[in-house]
């Protein structure tokens, strides 16, 4: 997929012994490139998206490969812009992706099956079901077809939800997420509750659609920054549903209520209609209003 101004996402699972020390090189060559994103660094790996010209990404890329323990880590590339992320974070976390906090879950690397093997399965094997471990937002605005979306704000809260998937236990689980980070650990935490049969897509959703397109897919795919989504034209078919009018939408907004703050899908005409609608039906459902919410009147506010 060329651009002139590429999006990469990546991640690996490796032991990095000075992650300190590696914060600080990541920091002095992306800024050095005139990189912008977002780089989470543990002792347990690294996960990052990253934007800017093509020849500042190219070089990148070659200096994150030339590392012995980064070689063969697996880049996908999206379509993106000058806005696509606003600054440039790289930061130390005790997780690349958070699951349990302080209890971590080493990642199942052994179950993975490839866009073509995971899909044949979902095609064919009747005692097969699809399960979307991402956050409840992301699956609003696109998933793949019959797949049951975890009930959950964030990835952290997926052990609680895992009882509402108990009837799957016998049932092969065919995981997916956006790149593939979060299945990796949510393999892990289904087998260790005794969920007998579970594989991942490897690559997620963005390795997929680059060979299948929207075969067995509805909608568009959540990302994690300016865009918010990205989507496959051919064959497109939206299932993103404004939050208060039910108007087919993929746009997102910020509930208004500061304390809140809740990711939720707008229509441009439901905000028009009614300047309430800038709030989450839960906050409106309490009996908040645009004027009695609890926000800073000069922020700016749009939908993305």
């Amino acid at each position: 997929m060329s651009s002139d101004h590429p999006v990469i996402l990546f991640y690996k699972y490796v032991s990095i012994e000075n992650p300190e020390r590696f914060v600080a090189d990541q920091k002095a060559l992306c800024e050095s490139l005139g990189l912008k994103g977002r780089v989470l660094i543990a002792e347990e790996g690294i996960n990052g998206t990253l934007a800017g010209p093509a020849d500042a990404i190219d070089r990148y890329v070659a200096d994150l490969k030339s590392d012995p323990r980064f070689a063969d880590v697996e880049i996908k590339t999206t379509p993106g812009d000058e806005n696509t992320f606003p600054r440039l974070m790289i930061k130390l976390r005790p997780e690349i992706v958070t699951l349990q906090g302080n209890e971590h879950i080493k990642p199942d690397h052994d179950n993975h099956l490839s866009p073509s093997a995971w899909k044949e399965m979902m095609e064919t094997d009747a005692d097969a079901v699809v399960v979307d471990v991402r956050n409840r937002y992301e699956s609003a605005v696109g998933k793949f077809e019959n797949a049951i979306a975890c009930d959950i704000d964030n990835f952290r809260d997926l052990p609680a939800h895992l009882d509402a998937l108990e009837n799957l236990k016998e049932k092969k689980v065919l995981m997916y997420c956006t790149g593939g980070i979060r299945c990796e650990k949510a393999s892990a935490l289904f087998r260790s509750k005794g969920f007998k049969n579970v594989f991942q897509l490897h690559g997620g959703i963005m390795t997929y659609q680059q060979q299948f397109g929207n075969e067995h897919w509805l909608g568009e795919c959540f990302v994690f920054d300016q865009r918010m989504t990205v989507r496959v034209d051919a064959g497109l078919v939206q299932i993103g549903k404004c939050s208060h009018s039910g108007r087919p939408t993929s746009l997102y907004a910020n509930c208004l209520h500061d304390p809140c703050h809740k990711l939720f899908l707008l229509s441009r005409e439901a905000c028009d209609e009614n300047s309430d609608h800038r709030l989450c039906p839960e906050c409106l459902a309490s009996g908040l209003t645009s004027k009695t919410a609890e926000y800073n009147r000069n922020a700016p506010w749009s939908l993305r």
